[in-house]
């Protein structure tokens, strides 16, 4: 409980100095809540606010080597426990994902999806360990890009986090998650081959399919985060010990992903930006990661944080914006910031201020699919939409 306050408090120290570093001469001027968010009185004021402005950067078109996104709203991934017993992809996802698409936003990624059966965190995940599952990709990427938005997808495997009912449970270390979850199998050399290669066939997969994006879950405590960490990975091999051996699993994911992959569609790693512990990596140490994920090919990073320890840390919007921001002044790549961005001022902020150069909208692209068109109205800014919704969605 002790080692989790202090990590805490780390967080929030860093959110609260970079708050009061990032607004400046704002925090004068107008009104910021106790955390530093900005009040809605700032972005709608008539001297510096969006509104006179007229020019929104969140719906600003950002483009990512060579993938042109309308605006930086982003739809993370989420799992919706909707596949079918095979990993399919079924209607529920066309509907799902093709609705955000057209309710405006600029990336939509598609949820985890396991590249392998032993891989996912319910056996209600969609998969795409198997060539039968590029047919349903196949639409659901159409059902994302037929209507503006770039198809992203998740590539992933939950390791020792892997749901109930999976074949084998495995881990860089025979180190359980929780008591519930029991301890997984230590992986062999071989095993680990075995599995950047099923990465490496899924990125194949996916570039068939049509997604654009391919973002490789490297966080939340998931196989690839476990051998990050040396909260999970107490190895003796190259693969654990330094930082630096660490960092070989995932080096050679992105080796072999981006080997197989054309050079047009962006390769993606989403990387936990504090483990809320003093046993854990350190911000230093994951800034440096990303400098490697940039020198080997990447063209995305994806900031959150979290999901190795049982035990969840507290939680307030805006509360892993300075994470993201630590490693984009670190890392020359776009950066994507994430955290209870509910609010259209608030993610405007995030971007104005330089947290970050892309706003990921997961709880409330959830609950409403029509978030990015609402948030154009609330900012004043253009996000041209299909005349037979405007009636109803633009004031």
């Amino acid at each position: 409980m002790r080692i989790a306050l202090l990590a805490l408090l780390t967080i929030i120290g860093l959110l609260l100095a970079g708050f009061a570093a990032g607004i400046g001469n704002y925090s004068t001027e107008h009104n910021v809540d106790a955390r530093g968010a900005p009040a809605p009185a700032h972005l709608k004021g008539e001297r510096n606010g969006v509104r006179e402005m007229n020019n929104a950067l969140l719906f600003s078109p950002k483009e990512i080597q060579g993938v042109s996104l309308r605006n930086r709203v982003v739809m993370p991934p989420m799992c919706q426990y909707a596949g079918d017993a095979d990993g399919g992809v079924k209607a529920y996802h066309l509907a799902h994902y093709g609705a955000r698409s057209l309710g405006g936003v600029g990336l939509v990624i598609v949820e985890a999806t396991a590249v392998h059966p032993d891989g996912r965190i319910s056996l209600a995940d969609i998969g795409i360990w198997d060539d039968s599952h590029i047919a349903g990709l196949r639409q659901l990427a159409l059902s994302i890009s037929e209507h503006g938005a770039v198809p992203g997808i998740q590539l992933a495997h939950a390791g020792r986090k892997a749901g109930k009912g999976v074949h084998r449970r495995v881990a860089p270390t025979s180190l359980s998650f929780s008591p519930e979850m029991g301890l997984p199998e230590e992986l062999s050399a071989t095993e680990i081959s075995t599995i950047v290669d099923a990465f490496a066939d899924a990125a194949e997969r996916a570039a068939s399919a049509g997604f654009k994006v391919l973002e490789i879950h490297a966080a939340h405590g998931y196989l690839i985060h476990e051998f990050l960490s040396p909260i999970a990975n107490q190895r003796n091999d190259h693969y654990g010990g330094s930082a630096d051996n660490r960092q070989c699993f995932l080096l050679e994911v992105v080796a072999a992903c981006r080997a197989r992959i054309p050079a047009e569609i962006v390769l993606s790693v989403r990387l936990s930006g504090s483990e809320y512990s003093e046993f854990g990596y350190s911000l230093d140490e994951l800034c440096g990661v990303g400098q490697n994920l940039h020198l080997a090919g990447i063209g995305l990073l994806h900031i959150s944080s979290g999901g190795n320890l049982p035990t969840p840390p507290e939680v307030w919007p805006g509360y892993q914006l300075p994470l993201a921001q630590a490693v984009k002044r670190a890392v020359p790549l776009p950066v994507i910031g994430v955290g209870l961005l509910k609010s259209p001022e608030f993610a405007e902020f995030a971007l104005r201020e330089g947290y970050c150069d892309l706003v990921a909208v997961g709880r409330a692209l959830l609950s409403d699919p029509h978030w990015a068109i609402k948030a154009a109205t609330t900012l004043d800014a253009t996000l041209p939409i299909p005349a037979h919704m405007a009636r109803g969605l633009q004031r």
